[in-house]
């Protein structure tokens, strides 16, 4: 794995374990629709979630996640932008550059 792939997981690790208050975090509407118990649980479910796997984590970034909330199958996903929101990030490995943006989604929205 590349200095840049660990230096990218280090990152994605700490903003996950963060507050959604801290940083970017989406919800979706279908997420939203099952009620805010559940939506709490699914922020719970990302901050703590340690499932990664050579199939679900190819790159080894700790972008992607699934999970189940009440018997419903969601997604969560972590894009990178430049600091302005316009445009990807030119390096999702400098935090100086990069601001993230975490989706949680039903996996039929996806």
């Amino acid at each position: 794995m590349s200095a840049a792939s660990n230096r990218i997981r280090e990152l994605n690790d700490a903003y996950r374990a963060t507050s959604p208050a801290t940083g970017t975090w989406l919800v979706t509407i279908g997420v939203q629709s099952m009620g805010a118990t559940a939506v709490m649980e699914a922020v719970a479910k990302v901050q703590n979630f340690d499932e990664f796997t050579p199939d679900n984590d190819p790159h080894g970034e700790h972008d992607f996640g699934r999970f189940e909330v009440n018997g419903q199958i969601l997604y969560w996903k972590i894009d990178y932008y430049d600091r302005d929101l316009v445009y990807g990030s030119p390096d999702p490995a400098d935090p100086a550059v990069t601001k993230r943006v975490l989706t949680i989604l039903l996996a039929s929205e996806y």
